[in-house]
């Protein structure tokens, strides 16, 4: 990632100083309102507002968080559903500070990854090979972005302790259009009871979160009046049709195949960052005319299939069979040899085959199924014990029914996820935002959103929109690269003066 402002340890007592102040900074006039309803929605305690102190190399910061929740209702007055959120807010903030909306994706990811593993003044560490879950440490975090901006942390419905009032009302957020518009609305309502129109507003999204970002800053604008000035997304979907299309097509294969070389330099400990930019240029070559044709013979074909092998660590025998097109075979055959399969979401992490007699791959992904487990129960007991908010329920750190009831059609034409697209809501964005500006992080093993899709995403945005105002930028590691310190610190150094620049647009208008 990239190199933040250093900062010292954070001071703060075991449930941080408790306030019964009910107007401190971010809890908002309704407040009391977290206390309503009934049945699952009644288990939800009040708002918890504490202080602490971060100290940076600039000097203290001195912010106050609540955790608590905000009240969605409907037709009928009563509460539909109350999504949790965590707020950090400096208390001596300058005009101008901007305020940062975060959330993860999934669907059904809740937004403790991006909480402990990046943004928040609080972050999980793994060990010293960073793969330690069984006995994580939450430590103070020299490279928080609370000290360049505000933070509220978002869990959709049905994510963390986010709930709805009953299972059918609960349906009702589990798609692309609703999801979108109780984002929004969380948002705005989070804007009017804390007085925060004035700040710039921006928007981190991580995965699908990334979709979910560009959707929300246009529900945002549409329904809610609020323009945000710029959207971070990290290892985003944004082109639903090149993420989840056919992987027997050519340019899919030719898009993924930089990331597949980069997880083998990876395993090889011989990373560098030409030998990828080689095999970017390889793919949409060569490989990519190669794959486009008819099956090649001989000595072209011999000579084709021993180069991909050599980059990507796959056996020859192997990508001969598969004729050059990677797709999933890179997940049990990267290191075939050790009886290993390789992470989806980190291609250079690979793990023991609990199934090594399938051809199939079977069993549990590495890293989502692996350490990253523990960021849930992390920020459970983070909650209780540091920022007071205290309840029995469990925290939905990666909610399976939210995945499989979510609704991908965008419109009456259907489709599914292959023709879910943020593309346009991109390119809107650019068109009537003079100011809007986007970042675009990728890990480079990732797997599981290969950054040559968004990259081909990127290039195909009109220059006159693009120009200047959007950025990727790629960091060592997979799909959540930010659990690798030296990316988070890249990341978040990146970030700091992304919002800056932002920020010289915004008052330039």
């Amino acid at each position: 990632m990239f190199l933040a402002t250093p900062a010292a340890p954070q001071d703060h007592a075991p449930h941080g100083s408790q306030t019964d102040n009910p107007s401190a900074a971010d809890a908002g006039p309704e407040a009391g309102a977290a206390a309503a309803g009934s049945g699952i929605l009644g288990l939800l305690p009040a708002n918890s507002v504490t202080e602490h102190v971060l100290k940076t190399a600039a000097g203290d910061l001195p912010y106050t968080a609540t955790a608590g929740t905000l009240v969605l209702y409907g037709q009928d007055g009563k509460p539909m559903a109350k999504m949790f959120y965590t707020a950090y807010a400096a208390r001596d903030r300058t005009p101008g500070r901007p305020i940062t909306f975060a959330f993860n994706g999934g669907p059904g990811a809740a937004s403790a990854y991006l909480h402990l593993g990046l943004v928040g003044p609080r972050i999980l560490e793994f060990g010293p090979h960073g793969e330690g879950g069984t006995s994580p440490a939450l430590t103070d975090n020299p490279d928080s972005w609370l000290a360049f901006t505000d933070l509220v942390l978002i869990d959709p419905v049905g994510t963390g302790w986010s709930r709805a009032s009953n299972d059918k009302v609960a349906a009702d957020f589990y798609g692309i259009g609703e999801d979108a518009d109780s984002m929004a609305k969380a948002i705005a309502l989070y804007v009017a009871q804390n007085d925060r129109m004035a700040a710039p507003k921006f928007l981190l999204g991580e995965s699908y979160g990334g979709f979910r970002a560009a959707k929300v800053a246009t529900r945002l604008k549409d329904s809610q009046g609020i323009l945000v000035s710029g959207i971070v997304m990290l290892s985003p979907l944004i082109e639903g049709n090149l993420l989840f299309g056919d992987r027997r097509y050519p340019l899919w294969a030719a898009l993924q195949l930089p990331s597949l070389t980069a997880g083998e330099l990876e395993r090889k400990n011989a990373f560098d960052p030409g030998a990828v930019a080689e095999a970017e240029k390889f793919a949409m070559t060569d490989y990519l005319v190669a794959l486009s044709g008819p099956e090649p013979a001989g000595d072209a074909a011999k000579n084709l299939y021993a180069r991909i092998a050599q980059m990507t660590g796959i056996p020859e025998a192997v990508v001969t069979r598969a004729r050059g097109f990677l797709t999933d075979v890179y997940v049990k055959n990267s290191k075939s040899a050790s009886s290993e399969v390789v992470s989806r979401y980190d291609a250079s992490l690979a793990a023991p085959d609990p199934y090594p007699e399938s051809d199939s791959e079977e069993g549990g992904d590495p890293v989502l199924d692996g350490f990253t487990r523990a960021y849930g129960a992390a920020f459970a007991s983070y909650a209780r014990n540091e920022l007071g908010f205290e309840t029995e329920l469990t925290y939905n750190l990666l909610a399976n029914n939210v995945n499989e009831k979510w609704k991908w059609s965008q419109n009456e034409n259907g489709g599914g996820r292959t023709r879910a697209s943020a593309a346009g809501d991109i390119r809107e964005l650019l068109s009537v935002i003079p100011s809007f500006r986007l970042l675009v992080a990728h890990g480079y093993s990732d797997a599981l959103t290969p950054y040559g899709i968004n990259k081909y995403v990127i290039d195909h945005l009109p220059a006159t929109l693009s120009a200047g105002r959007v950025e990727l930028k790629l960091y060592r590691g997979g799909h959540m690269f930010y659990t690798r310190t030296g990316s988070r610190q890249a990341l978040s150094a990146d970030a700091r003066a992304f919002y800056s620049s932002s920020l010289e647009k915004v008052q330039g208008e």
